[in-house]
């Protein structure tokens, strides 16, 4: 036989439960209360993203201006429209073959400047949806991973300009570069053509963040005031410099120093600012690009804010749905002002946090020092050399992919450490999309070999004399929240019961079970007779099988 009893009407009707975004969060301090670790670290942070925003700009084929007026729009407009308080948005290594593609197939800059103003509005739409659930998705071995790799990249990377020896820009985050090489040829080319000035540069300024890490100086309240990376790039200007005076030979070559471009007004300013051609909206390939830079910018804006929130010393959650709307916003901004597309980016958020950024101030902060060097600083922040650059990000790099960090994934199971360990290796010779889509489609596999382990989300209870049930009989509860991922569990379960068995299937406590699952009791249900299985079901409506 089988039995429906009917139940209070639970199943299939959500109840709005309370997730990371809804669980209680400190009181807000006043944003000016962090003032005197957001300042430094927003300096250093400026120091980081000027490189990278002109050379991304280079690598993408963009005006050389684009690439700054998106740093200024991530910092002085996302950072307050953004739930994040340690994030850093701008240009990012992750859109450059996007925006190579999008000039060639639409023809000019201006075109593609109209089609990064609609992807900005695709954003907003994504996050009017509420589509930034999908970060919940992301498993945390990847998530551990991806920010490995990106420690490796970053030190792999960094050692050519630290040897004064690459003409590769600032932040080619990917294996194969522009200049046909990759990232292991690359260090080879350099350590053949290191420039000994950069070297000796990179090492004074090195020194100076190790010592300045260092507990003893770290203990020095007026240490603390004043940021490692800054007191680097200051001694390695004046490095330089004394370089230039008594070993011109050993000097920094002009072109391992930071290139800003020199303007002396804002009319200047507005002549070499290019803005978007709306006539490209007649092109049906403009919407094509547009969609392709909103769906790579928001993937990578939704890993990056997920990583930074593991790495955010306050363990702060930021809300996924607003993070689309305030990038969307910012490229909607960035293409009316001729700027490249923009994401959250985890190499300046990494070196935010690294330099003991609190709040979005530190990010407005460097949005606003971007602006001042455009107009103001160009002449002397070229005279920073990239070596010292390089060894910031070096020590970023380390902080990321510590040993520590493997030991922890080792210690956690081969669950976690493979897809740990793989996505650093498919990061590491592909770029950071695709080798994060590796990894999840790994990490998913053991989600759901682990689903479909019996018994994985069915608990076997006793029976009880109260609810009426006999001795001899089994009674599977489900769980509050079925979803497709237990149909395994639950199927595998039901087939493994001997033939003969008198079942109770209990879904009175689930608050929803998905359609999925429902379709497979039923056709389990209409099977059970031919085994001589007595099934009866609690809190579980029928449905047709098939949808028919």
């Amino acid at each position: 036989m089988t039995q429906i009893i009917s139940s209070p009407a639970r199943t299939g009707t959500p109840i709005a439960g309370v997730g990371r975004a809804g669980q209680p969060q400190p009181p807000k301090a006043s944003l000016f209360s962090t003032i005197g670790q957001d300042a430094p670290a927003g300096l250093v942070v400026f120091l980081v993203a000027l490189p990278l925003c002109l050379g991304i700009s280079l690598a993408s084929g963009a005006p050389l201006l684009a690439g700054v007026v998106s740093g200024i729009v991530g910092g002085v407009l996302v950072s307050w429209l953004s739930g994040s308080a340690v994030s850093v948005s701008g240009p990012a290594a992750g859109l450059t073959v996007v925006m190579l593609s999008a000039i060639a197939s639409l023809g000019s800059w201006p075109a593609v400047l109209a089609a990064t103003v609609v992807a900005g509005v695709i954003q907003l739409v994504l996050g009017v949806a509420r589509a930034g659930i999908i970060a919940l998705y992301f498993p945390a071995a990847v998530i551990r991973g991806m920010l490995a790799a990106i420690g490796i990249i970053l030190i792999m990377k960094q050692i050519p300009h630290f040897f004064g020896a690459d003409a590769d820009y600032f932040e080619d985050m990917k294996f194969l570069q522009f200049d046909g090489l990759n990232t292991f040829s690359a260090i080879g080319a350099a350590a053949r053509g290191l420039s000994p000035g950069s070297v000796l540069v990179g090492v004074v300024s090195l020194a100076l963040l190790l010592l300045w890490n260092s507990a003893p100086v770290r203990r020095q309240s007026w240490a603390r005031l004043v940021p490692g990376a800054l007191v680097a790039v200051l001694a390695a200007v004046a490095v330089n410099q004394l370089l230039k005076a008594v070993a011109p030979a050993w000097q920094v070559r002009p072109e391992h120093l930071v290139k800003l471009p020199v303007l002396s007004s804002l009319g200047q300013l507005a002549g070499e600012m290019t803005f978007p051609d709306f006539n490209a909206l007649r092109n049906p390939a403009t919407y094509g690009v547009a969609f392709t830079i909103a769906i790579v910018a928001s993937l990578e804006t939704l890993l990056s804010v997920e990583a930074v929130d593991n790495l955010d010393p306050q363990k702060r959650h930021t809300p996924t749905n607003r993070e689309l709307l305030a990038q969307g916003a910012g490229n909607l901004v960035s293409g009316l002002l001729g700027g490249l597309p923009l994401t959250a980016v985890i190499v300046r958020s990494s070196a935010n946090i690294a330099a003991g950024g609190q709040s979005r101030m530190s990010a407005f902060i460097h949005g606003l020092l971007l602006l001042v060097s455009l107009l103001f600083l160009g002449s002397i922040l070229n005279l920073i050399p990239l070596s010292a650059l390089a060894a910031v990000l070096l020590l970023v790099g380390y902080k990321l992919t510590m040993p520590a960090l493997y030991r922890k994934q080792w210690g956690l199971g081969r669950e976690q450490f493979v897809p740990f360990i793989i996505t650093i290796v498919a990061v590491l010779f592909t770029d950071l999309l695709k080798g994060v889509s590796i990894g999840l489609v790994l990490g998913f596999f053991f989600i759901l070999r682990d689903n479909a382990k019996a018994g994985s989300y069915l608990r076997r209870e006793a029976s009880s004399d109260e609810e009426g049930d006999e001795p001899d009989q089994q009674h599977l509860r489900l769980p509050e929240h079925v979803s497709f991922l237990n149909k395994a569990s639950i199927v595998t379960t039901l087939e493994q019961l001997p033939a003969g068995s008198r079942v109770i299937l209990d879904g009175t406590r689930s608050d929803v079970i998905d359609h999925d699952v429902l379709e497979a009791i039923e056709a389990f249900r209409q099977a059970a007779p031919a085994r001589g299985i007595e099934l009866e079901l609690r809190g579980i409506r029928q449905v047709a099988v098939g949808g028919h």
